[in-house]
């Protein structure tokens, strides 16, 4: 019996044509055994009637079927469901719900302890801590697209349409590094210059080259938690030194060195993720000679250079490096919005043709077109004139944070004014725990996140870092208060850990 007269259903607002419609309804009905192989199917004719449709659709239909391989046709006797099909394995509908369909997989496959969860979607009346980022509406949106859609008017746009170099845009590589020379007192060529998808692909494509199973890198006792994991996912030993007012403590990094081999030091030296601590003049001296003596690499992440409030930017370790000792990373991402994902890395001509190979395997190419309006972006002078724009409201922004802070919940947290950057280290006092915290602050609708991330080496240190660009007055102010009222709840039912 055809199960046609409660089960076939026409969506005839829909663009899909009424033919591919009934044809996979009827392969539904195959699949589900409602129609065994060798049944009969109706006339074309007896099938539009009962359908109330065009007999062409039913033809075409059966048309359909027939070269998917679902029914065939037999001289004389009509269109048969294939009298070949093997009966597919699977649970009934009624015994299993919609969702479990989705969550469940019927294949075994390796999962990986060691990568955090992601968070989900996120809920419109909730608040959201981060850990430092910019503010999407100061982005300059409109003078990007427009240079996009000039550099996609023009006709010889139309060769970077299709595989390109897996080095990057060559001309965001040229203009980057004449930047970079500029204003970071690199000494580079295009050749000394990667383009990625933003810092974190940098760190990876590193890691991949310099790290193998029980390698030796060095961090800091406080790190950036995705360069951590980033490493340990190579199965990479991490051997963790002091980080201080000065950044990470350099004569603890010299010892490893006198006792076991050091493949690679991580840094952030310009402002330390999480603590934003600069690292001294004296420091990144001691720590390039140490590179240059005991051949290990140095990858400095430079995600913030371009905030910094008190003074101007100190030059990366980059520009005092003649070794090709320093591979150095950084990203458009942090400074325009997270959504352009534009970054680069650079180092000695040697490591960058071999990250382009590997980079091949896994990206093959970037967005050209992406790439080359950040290159007329940067040459024509927008993105220092964003910088500029910006630095002024982030530096409100600091103040106002700070000065919130400091007032409406002084006696609950320490924290020293960050220089740069676009996060302030708290210290959560001792009275306290993030856990329970974490917890009760969800009732107000404010979301602390993977607080545990900042201590990944169980110091107990009991900080956590929040970020200030993205929150206008307004949204400082609910956040503190809804930060404030979380801490009173707490004093009732907190317990130390």
């Amino acid at each position: 019996m055809f199960p046609y007269k409660t089960s076939i259903e026409f969506d005839r607002k829909c663009n899909q044509p009424l033919y591919l419609q009934l044809s996979n309804q009827i392969i539904q009905f195959i699949k589900n055994q409602q129609l065994p192989p060798s049944t009969k199917l109706p006339g074309s004719r007896t099938l539009a009637e009962q359908l109330q449709v065009h007999r062409k659709t039913i033809v075409a239909c059966y048309e359909e079927l027939l070269l998917q391989g679902w029914v065939e046709s037999i001289p004389k006797k009509g269109t048969f469901v294939h009298h070949n099909l093997p009966a597919l394995a699977q649970q009934k509908l009624d015994e299993i719900t919609a969702y479990d369909v989705k969550k469940t997989t019927g294949f075994p496959f390796y999962k990986n302890a060691i990568l955090p969860e992601k968070p989900g979607d996120k809920q419109e009346d909730f608040m959201y801590l981060n850990d430092g980022i910019s503010d999407g509406r100061l982005t300059p949106i409109d003078d990007i697209a427009r240079t996009y859609r000039r550099i996609s008017a023009k006709r010889n746009t139309l060769k970077h349409l299709s595989y390109g170099s897996t080095y990057g845009n060559t001309t965001l590589r040229e203009v980057l590094a004449t930047y970079l020379n500029s204003t970071r007192g690199l000494h580079i060529t295009k050749e000394n210059v990667l383009i990625t998808r933003g810092s974190q692909m940098g760190i990876w494509l590193s890691s991949q080259l310099l790290l193998q199973k029980e390698d030796v890198i060095v961090v800091g006792a406080t790190n950036y938690g995705s360069a951590d994991t980033t490493f340990l996912h190579r199965q990479a030993s991490l051997q963790r030194v002091s980080v201080d007012k000065d950044g990470i403590v350099t004569d603890e990094i010299e010892k490893l060195c006198k006792q076991q081999q050091i493949k690679a030091v991580y840094v952030t030296s310009h402002h330390h993720h999480p603590t934003t601590v600069t690292l001294s003049a004296k420091r990144r001296i001691h720590l390039l000679n140490l590179a240059r003596q005991y051949n290990f690499a140095i990858i400095e992440d430079d995600y913030d250079y371009d905030f910094n409030y008190n003074h101007a930017p100190i030059l990366p370790l980059a520009s005092h490096d003649t070794n090709g000792n320093v591979i150095y990373i950084g990203s458009v991402c942090k400074t325009v919005a997270p959504v352009f994902r534009i970054g680069y890395l650079i180092a000695s001509k040697e490591f960058v043709d071999e990250t382009s190979k590997l980079r091949g395997f896994i990206d093959r190419q970037g967005d050209a077109l992406l790439e080359m309006t950040f290159a007329s972006f940067i040459k024509s002078g927008d993105l220092d004139r964003h910088i500029r724009k910006v630095m002024k409201i982030y530096k409100q922004r600091r103040d106002l944070f700070c000065k919130l802070l400091k007032d409406e919940l002084g006696d609950v947290f320490e924290f020293k004014i960050p220089k740069g950057g676009m996060a302030v280290w708290l210290k959560l006092s001792s009275k306290y725990s993030w856990s329970v915290i974490a917890e009760i602050a969800r009732k107000y609708k404010l979301e602390i996140g993977a607080w545990e991330r900042y201590d990944l080496a169980n110091s107990q240190h009991n900080c956590i870092r929040i970020g200030f660009a993205s929150y206008n007055e307004t949204e400082m102010n609910e956040l503190i208060h809804r930060l404030k009222i979380t801490v009173e709840a707490c004093k009732h039912i907190t317990v130390k850990e």
